[in-house]
């Protein structure tokens, strides 16, 4: 008796079975296997390495000149605005005579009294003056006579010599009185000088001014006042400057100025796209001072003075900026040329070591690296790349080794 055939045993059945796990498993495959990531990449380069510090900063002049009021003083109206050129030897300011203070009405009475008293010693001493002079003339004529008499023998000798000395007498009396009317003029002269400067006359002020002149070749870089006002000795009036010669001034964080050294280059940058200006430190002054952050937090910084190089076309143009200007600097401390580089952003920590994720045949690999430094930017490699090699930039947690990776539209590789 024949037993039917298992429909499981016939070959055709198991081509079709093979065929659809085939396909169960190219299923799987397509939905759970490891899509490409779409990355950003860098070429690994040679070029120069540098360990720059960035701060910001401020222009300067290398010498202001403040003019001063060098008594009291009235000042003029100021005819020069901020701004104006000036050449040495040019006036920039005017001072006339101090004006007298106010006096009350009884000042004023006791000082036309004190005028009418020296007008009257004044004429008591014309007085004296004329009664000296007629004692003199007097005891002249009698010594004259007291001569004539004794050459004649009619008086003695010594009749003679009392009437020549009564003249001498009379003689210094004379020098006396005219002395007392000199004491009394200058008397009448200090009373009137007081009473006319209680009372000055019209117009007196305008005579006499002082002239002040610009000590050098420069501009106007601020005028303390701009109207007619009485001034004191030692006021400052306005400052002038010659913004040809200027220099910057960097405040670095004092641990990171023992990197800066004198004759460092530098690159001065005023924003806006503008092009930087070279300059060299040329001196960091020794003393730190307190600074407040953005942040809030306190910290030590030194100034680091930036000389500029006047010699290029941008440097030039540091004369069309002015005083107190802002400046974004970066101070070259170190600097090596033939340098493999690498972005830092392509920098990943692993453990004390660094590594990075090379693109080799559409997967990202990971390679351990050793960097001799590094900046914001670049690190400078020692051993691990090559050049011309691509490397991921910020690999997130979502990058493993074997990962496959595909470039961002318009890089190449």
């Amino acid at each position: 008796m024949n037993q039917p055939k298992s429909p499981w045993k016939t070959p055709r059945r198991w081509i079709v079975v093979g065929l659809a796990l085939v396909a169960a498993a190219a299923l799987v495959y397509a939905v759970y296997r490891p899509r490409p990531i779409t990355v950003e990449v860098a070429t690994v380069a040679v070029g120069r390495f540098e360990q720059v510090i960035e701060e910001d900063g401020q222009l300067r002049l290398k010498s202001r000149y403040v003019i001063t009021a060098p008594t009291l003083a009235q000042l003029q109206r100021p005819t020069l605005k901020v701004g104006d050129t000036v050449r040495a030897g040019d006036v920039v300011a005017r001072l006339a005579p101090a004006a007298p203070q106010m006096i009350d009405a009884r000042t004023r009475s006791v000082l036309q009294q004190r005028v009418g008293s020296a007008d009257a010693a004044r004429r008591a001493a014309a007085a004296q003056v004329q009664r000296a002079q007629t004692g003199l003339a007097q005891a002249t004529l009698e010594a004259g006579r007291a001569e004539q008499l004794a050459k004649q023998g009619f008086i003695a000798p010594s009749s003679r010599d009392q009437t020549d000395l009564a003249r001498r007498s009379a003689q210094q009396a004379l020098t006396a009185a005219r002395a007392e009317q000199g004491m009394a003029d200058f008397a009448l002269a200090e009373a009137r000088a007081a009473l006319a400067q209680a009372e000055p006359a019209a117009g007196e002020r305008t005579t006499g001014l002082w002239e002040l002149k610009s000590p050098v070749n420069g501009q106007v870089l601020k005028l303390h006042l701009d109207s007619a006002a009485p001034v004191t000795a030692g006021l400052p009036l306005l400052e002038i400057g010659d913004t040809a010669a200027m220099e910057a001034v960097i405040d670095v964080l004092s641990g990171e100025v023992r990197q800066v050294q004198p004759g460092a280059a530098v690159q001065l940058s005023t924003g806006s796209g503008a092009a930087p200006m070279p300059g060299t430190v040329s001196r960091i002054e020794p003393v730190a001072f307190t600074k407040v952050s953005a942040l809030g937090i306190e910290e030590q910084r030194v100034n680091v003075v930036v000389a500029l190089d006047t010699s290029t076309a941008r440097g030039a143009d540091a004369a069309r900026l002015g005083d107190g200007f802002r400046v974004d600097a970066r101070i070259t401390v170190s600097s090596q040329a033939d340098a493999l580089l690498v972005p830092s952003a392509a920098l990943v920590r692993d453990g004390e070591q660094w590594r990075v994720f090379v693109v080799e045949a559409g997967k990202a690999r990971a390679r351990a690296v050793q960097i001799h430094d590094r900046n914001a930017d670049l690190a400078w490699v020692k051993d691990g790349l090559k050049a011309g090699e691509m490397v991921l930039l910020y690999p997130g947690s979502t990058i493993a080794d074997g990962q496959p990776v595909r470039m961002r539209e318009g890089q190449g590789g």
